[in-house]
């Protein structure tokens, strides 16, 4: 049962009188509407579209692909108004305020400058890039553009993540000492994230999310160690690192397509641990235990999905724009550069190899 007395800072003691903190996110039907457009007809695209459309006042306006057949059938099959049969001719519609790029991660960086250079504002499906140069050019464009830009790292945006940043913020957990992280997940050897052209294997797909959020408790690590194995058809196939920060706290990340895992995290610290009841990168519960491992708080919530959580993102993406707000807190572009920089490092480390996918470093 959650108490309704204020948190004691720098402890999760048994038997302390704490209570958990309420999610700040406001409602996303409250949202202003704006009109998207969509920039892709992938399975997150569609994903995307019917979250948004579901859960929000949102418009998904317009939908952009490669061929006009592409573009026509997937506005059909999700009730889009307008298809386009480039993405040049998405991003100059001027019916579209905003572009949810939705392109295989190696397109991210050619799509995302395409649509600010249009006057757009974009929310770029995660990884934003494939290194940290492409992303800071994106970012820089942004920015004297004043244009907004953000990373849909969509578990940044879910209401209980803003609750654990209450938490992180109460100083309940202490000093943070490790962070346990997972994701393994079964793709087929057919999926694209198996073809090196589109700088295929599991670490930028699956493992930006354990990374992202090694990197938002501890920052981009001091040191790093590990293993990675190469899959038959020349990308990676698996990897696990332990990294580090100046002051030796350890992080721990490992990722696969091979078969589904736990997809779970711990975060230990001095004063107490948070353990996840489910995916941690999902709608789902999460407990706050004391240092001697008994649960002082549970944050109770139904396991969810893409469905039940995408619209998040574009509900506080359509709040900031409508402020002027050029990014986001949810997921400030700084944090994504962090990330994008301990990517390159995990890449150097197990020695991934993106050139087949056209990177140049």
């Amino acid at each position: 049962m959650t108490r309704t007395t204020e948190p004691t800072k720098g402890t999760v003691a048994p038997g302390a009188a704490l209570s958990m903190p309420k999610s700040r996110i406001a409602p996303p039907m409250e949202a202003p509407a704006l009109r998207w457009g969509v920039l892709g007809t992938g399975w997150i695209a569609a994903q995307f579209t019917a979250s948004v459309t579901a859960h929000t006042r949102q418009i998904v306006a317009a939908v952009g692909s490669r061929s006009i057949d592409g573009a026509r059938g997937f506005a059909a099959r999700n009730g889009i108004a307008h298809a386009h049969g480039s993405y040049d001719a998405l991003v100059s519609d001027p019916g579209v305020d905003v572009i949810y790029v939705a392109t295989p991660h190696n397109l991210h960086h050619e799509h995302v400058l395409l649509a600010l250079n249009a006057g757009k504002h974009v929310l770029v499906e995660k990884p934003m890039a494939l290194n940290r140069a492409q992303a800071a050019e994106m970012v820089v464009l942004a920015r004297a553009r004043g244009l907004f830009l953000a990373e849909a790292l969509w578990s940044c945006f879910l209401p209980k993540f803003d609750v654990i940043d209450q938490i992180l913020a109460s100083g309940m957990l202490g000093e943070i000492r490790s962070v346990y992280t997972e994701y393994g997940e079964y793709l087929p050897p057919t999926h694209r994230l198996f073809d090196p052209a589109l700088a295929g294997g599991p670490l930028l797909d699956l493992g930006t999310y354990p990374v992202s959020l090694i990197v938002k408790l501890m920052g981009v690590p001091d040191r790093m160690v590990g293993l990675g194995q190469v899959d038959p058809s020349g990308v990676n196939g698996q990897l696990a690192v332990v990294m580090a920060d100046a002051a030796g706290n350890i992080g721990t990340m490992a990722t696969t397509p091979y078969g589904f895992s736990p997809t779970n995290a711990a975060i230990v610290g001095t004063g107490g641990s948070l353990r996840f009841g489910s995916e941690f990168n999902l709608p789902g519960p999460f407990e706050l235990r004391s240092p001697d491992g008994g649960v002082v708080l549970r944050h109770d919530e139904p396991v969810g999905r893409h469905f039940d959580g995408l619209f998040y993102e574009a509900a506080e993406v359509a709040r900031c724009i409508s402020a002027g707000k050029t990014e986001t807190p949810c997921r400030p572009l700084d944090a994504t550069l962090d990330t994008i920089a301990t990517l390159d490092m995990i890449r150097a480390t197990i020695g991934i190899d993106f050139s087949a996918a056209g990177l140049v470093e």
